[in-house]
């Protein structure tokens, strides 16, 4: 079963496995010549909105017909489900991170204009097929 995902959906479980990776391990403090306010948690809009869209199109890619409610799951609801378990981790197994909620409010936002954005697509895409 590993294997069937692992052929179908490559790039997002490459971008997932990326993602833990940055979310667990220690992060050197980079002196950023520019000061961006909440350079932070543009970052996890961007990681969790570029996996998201990653999503649906591995998804595009793999099945001629969709699946409203895997897609809700798997492009959605696990994203999320996957950014707050990552939170909790960073707070309570790793000494080095911290979980904060706003991160977790990024990391929704994120998946959700990710979603949006891959549904236009898609319906675009579907449209002209």
């Amino acid at each position: 079963m590993l294997l069937l995902y692992l052929r179908r959906y490559p790039i997002t479980l490459l971008l997932a496995v990326g993602i833990v990776l940055l979310s667990l391990l220690p992060i050197p403090d980079l002196k950023m010549p520019v000061q961006v306010p909440l350079i932070d948690k543009w970052t996890h809009m961007v990681m969790y909105g570029v996996l998201t869209l990653v999503i649906w199109f591995d998804y595009r890619r793999a099945h001629h017909q969709y699946n409203a409610w895997r897609l809700l799951i798997f492009a959605f609801f696990a994203p999320i489900a996957m950014g707050g378990i990552l939170e909790l981790m960073q707070d309570y197994l790793t000494t080095c991170r911290s979980g904060e909620w706003l991160d977790f409010v990024a990391n929704t936002i994120g998946v959700c204009i990710g979603s949006v954005i891959g549904i236009l697509i898609l319906t675009v895409v579907r449209k002209s097929t």
